[in-house]
């Protein structure tokens, strides 16, 4: 039956979370030092407890060498001679004990020994805490709160103590002492005062087993979580994909009229959730991940630096970027790629920009806008505005502050930028330039011209009525499309109900 001292001794190891023998080993550690200390001596000492009666002695021990030359400590060493007058048995290398009574030690040495089997446990605590949770880094563990400081939460996870900081900590969560929660295990510190758990409540991880938790799709494997983004206590967005080509990754996380993705934010405090179907192609995950803003195109600019492009309608760019950038911000860390968004005013604007560099910086007259009236032209000038370019990029709200220029002229001047530019909506007919018009006259000159060069051979005169026969019918054909345009122009003319100050242009083909 073991002594009372050892049952005390595994009772301590229990609460503590340590071995008995390293308790043991303590206790005689610290008889050995409070014997030497009282006897004030420099000689190898050691303790040994008998577990049966809870005795301790102490000895000190003297290692046996083969002869005086080999002797280099002579309070530790000792002669095979000299050992064999004491232990006949003795072998070089052996050690032989003398021990000491303990009887004599008082209550200074047995303070000492108190304070060096203390040191000892915390000692082994520490280490027995450091082994047990440094290799379960990212491991969600359940805790208990057990108290709260102005900016840590302590919490109790059963054999040690974890701290979790401010910065791990959601702001939506408030906690209370004795409940239990579910924490993620960041790191073990092993500072001097102890190894140190670092836990967090804000960790991507929570939202991952989270999942696994509540959807059984996630947790036996037929649906897979290929990223997360998370800010804590603000918006979490959550990429899935599944293996089975009849399951719905989205789904199986929303759930029944969201009962399992619901259950999920309560537990975060109501955190929101964004749950995206993964894709291996980046831009078609890139207008997913940036949801719920809708995305116009996604281009690749760096390959190698991961950068992609993102153009989204106007109405759509706050929606895009998100409360102080939160949501482009989430989708670029789901991602993994740097993402420039851009409006398509400023995708317009940036293009013009590269073009006019391109071209040197070369500016078209305005006078070149061939529907644009003499009145109208003199009024652009007057105003400063000499170029098309310059022209294309004021505002109709701008226009409007030139003197003279009303609804009407605004909406002409739209119309004939547009047209310069070759923009036509449907229905509108494109005027035919005036050289392709002339054009069949030309032929049927060079036509004759050309039989006209060699009047004696048959077969240059035969060629040049056969060209020339071609190029009238040519030539008939553009009269005919010409005449078809006019037709259209005064039949526009009698219907309109108001007919503008500078009428219909000279060559028909644009009512004023």
């Amino acid at each position: 039956m073991a002594s009372v001292l050892y049952q005390t001794i595994e009772t301590l190891s229990r609460d503590k979370g340590i071995e008995p023998e390293i308790v043991v080993g303590a206790v005689e550690d610290a008889i050995a030092l409070a014997t030497r200390k009282y006897y004030k001596t420099q000689e190898n000492m050691r303790a040994e407890m008998d577990k049966e009666t809870g005795e301790i002695r102490a000895y000190v021990y003297k290692t046996v060498v083969e002869g005086p030359e080999q002797v280099e400590d002579e309070i530790n060493q000792m002669t095979l001679e000299h050992a064999r007058e004491l232990a006949p048995e003795v072998e070089v290398g052996g050690e032989l004990r003398f021990y000491k009574d303990t009887s004599p030690l008082g209550r200074i040495a047995a303070q000492m020994a108190k304070q060096v089997i203390f040191q000892k446990v915390r000692e082994a605590e520490r280490d027995t805490v450091f082994l047990e949770y440094n290799h379960r880094a990212g491991e969600v563990l359940n805790a208990t709160v057990k108290r709260l400081e102005p900016m840590d939460v302590i919490f109790d996870l059963g054999k040690a103590e974890a701290r979790m900081p401010k910065r791990e900590q959601s702001r939506l969560e408030q906690f209370a002492v004795g409940e239990r929660v579910r924490v993620v295990l960041l790191r073990v510190d092993r500072a001097a005062k102890g190894p140190q758990v670092i836990v967090s409540r804000a960790a991507p991880a929570l939202v991952q087993n989270l999942f696994q938790s509540e959807v059984p799709e996630i947790y036996d494997g037929t649906v897979s979580i290929k990223a997360i983004a998370r800010e804590a206590g603000e918006r979490t967005k959550i990429a899935v994909q599944s293996r089975d080509k009849d399951v719905d990754p989205v789904g199986a996380c929303v759930g029944m009229k969201g009962m399992r993705v619901q259950s999920i934010i309560r537990e975060l405090r109501g955190e929101k959730i964004d749950i995206i179907e993964f894709s291996e192609e980046i831009t078609t995950f890139a207008e997913k991940a940036l949801q719920p803003a809708k995305v116009s195109r996604v281009s690749i600019t760096d390959l190698t630096e991961k950068q992609i492009e993102v153009i989204v309608d106007d109405t759509q760019l706050s929606l895009a970027i998100g409360k102080k950038g939160q949501n482009v911000r989430l989708a670029a860390k789901l991602l993994g790629w740097k993402i420039d968004i851009k409006s398509e005013e400023e995708k317009r604007q940036e293009v013009e920009q590269q073009m006019q560099e391109m071209g040197g910086g070369v500016t078209t007259p305005v006078e070149q806008i061939k529907e644009l009236g003499d009145a109208i032209l003199e009024k652009l000038i007057a105003a400063g505005i000499t170029t098309v370019e310059e022209l294309a990029d004021m505002t109709p709200e701008q226009l409007e502050e030139i003197p003279g220029i009303g609804e009407k002229t605004l909406e002409k001047i739209s119309v004939a930028v547009r047209h310069y530019f070759g923009q036509y909506e449907e229905g509108e007919e494109r005027p035919v330039p005036v050289a392709v018009a002339n054009a069949g006259d030309e032929a049927v000159v060079n036509a004759v011209s050309a039989a006209e060069l060699d009047p004696t051979t048959e077969e240059a005169i035969a060629n040049a009525e056969d060209s020339a026969s071609d190029a009238v019918s040519d030539a008939d054909a553009r009269e005919e499309t010409i005449e078809q345009q006019n037709d259209a122009v005064d039949s526009l003319v009698n219907e309109s109900q108001e007919v503008s100050d500078e009428g219909i242009d000279g060559d028909g083909s644009k009512l004023g």
